[in-house]
């Protein structure tokens, strides 16, 4: 039995034609941005999920689905992803909520339970649904009209009402938390519950992924050599110097990028990073990464800006110097009973300053 999938109102990510298309909403460029991408949501899987079940995820299968499950008190504060998939030809469910703020939640769990049950009551209803829409066309979902919902089709799964064949279909939870805070939150539900060592089995329990950016270290994202490897690298790190060592660190690996994957890496270099830099710093960055001849270009790019960095040290270096020679100057000059005044017009250095130096 089919069921149908109502999609957002105005869906901010234009994926049913050319997946790389431009994101609606600028404001939401970020890990949603790269995970409504099916072939970077495998990867994400692929690379950070040591589980014998990744490698028998049917890609064929893999379907995004254009519907976010926030609660409304969290609507602006966080996102999220749902794939349908197939593993050994059963449906499954993975719900990831991206956890980018900078404070810990406690309740996560609890906030997951939520957006399953929620998953779950979507399926029910939407059974109903597709099953009554059959049945009134003839054993075909067609002829709908300007009113209805658009819809997603879905592999057939036959919920039966109060029969033995009633199953639904498994939820992976997981969360991508990209905070500096150490996670201290229980992966495991019934932990949030009092009194959980009690009843052995007769409470809701479930275990949920976690993906913690900021905990991998250089030598493990590095190894990927890969779209989110790089994209973990860059994000561990916020200040405009260490993003320019860090792209220095990255050009290697990412030549070994697709075209796509290069592009998409700089849509969400200048639209995260760079948005949270001072104005001078993310245009700095905007001028690295504006070409789009490829790696090639913003390794060009990334050179010059290096070489104009060490070049204003070293013009602050002798600026520095020369401040510290007339520092000196004054100091024996006071030390032979000269007046600060004459000092000043000596040295340059204001009477204020050498009021504060000297006396």
């Amino acid at each position: 039995m089919d069921y149908l999938w109502v999609l957002e109102p105005e869906s901010e990510y234009n994926i049913s034609g050319n997946e790389y298309d431009a994101v609606k909403n600028k404001h939401d460029k970020g890990y949603k941005y790269l995970l409504s991408v099916k072939r970077v949501f495998l990867q994400l899987l692929r690379s950070f999920v040591d589980k014998t079940w990744v490698n028998r995820i049917d890609e064929d299968s893999v379907e995004f689905i254009n519907k976010s499950f926030i609660l409304q008190d969290f609507k602006g504060k966080e996102a999220d992803i749902v794939y349908r998939v197939k593993i050994d030809g059963k449906e499954v469910f993975f719900y990831i909520l991206l956890e980018l703020q900078s404070t810990v939640d406690y309740q996560m769990p609890y906030r997951l339970l939520q957006y399953m049950l929620e998953i779950w009551r979507t399926i029910l209803k939407d059974t109903n649904k597709a099953r009554e829409k059959q049945n009134d066309n003839g054993n075909s979902i067609e002829n709908q009209t300007n009113n209805e919902p658009e819809v997603t089709a879905a592999n057939n799964i036959d919920i039966v009402k109060n029969g033995r064949e009633f199953q639904l279909p498994a939820i992976i939870p997981c969360v991508l938390y990209n905070g500096k805070q150490d996670w201290t939150v229980p992966k495991s539900y019934r932990k949030i519950l009092s009194a959980n060592d009690l009843f052995d089995d007769y409470i809701v329990d479930f275990n949920y992924i976690l993906i913690d950016v900021a905990r991998y270290s250089e030598e493990e994202l590095l190894s990927l050599g890969n779209l989110l490897g790089a994209v973990f690298y860059i994000d561990q790190k916020q200040q405009y110097d260490e993003i320019i060592e860090r792209l220095k660190n990255l050009v290697d690996k990412l030549k070994n990028l697709t075209d796509e994957d290069f592009d998409l890496f700089r849509v969400w270099l200048k639209n995260i990073i760079a948005r949270y830099m001072p104005k001078e710093e993310a245009l700095e960055i905007e001028k690295i990464i504006e070409s789009n001849k490829g790696v090639n270009s913003m390794e060009y790019n990334l050179g010059i800006a290096i070489r104009d960095k060490m070049k204003e040290m070293k013009q602050e270096g002798l600026q520095e110097g020369k401040q510290e020679g007339k520092l000196e100057v004054a100091k024996n000059l006071f030390k032979a009973g000269m007046d600060i005044d004459k000092i000043s017009e000596v040295t340059g250095i204001p009477v204020h300053e050498l009021q504060k130096l000297l006396l």
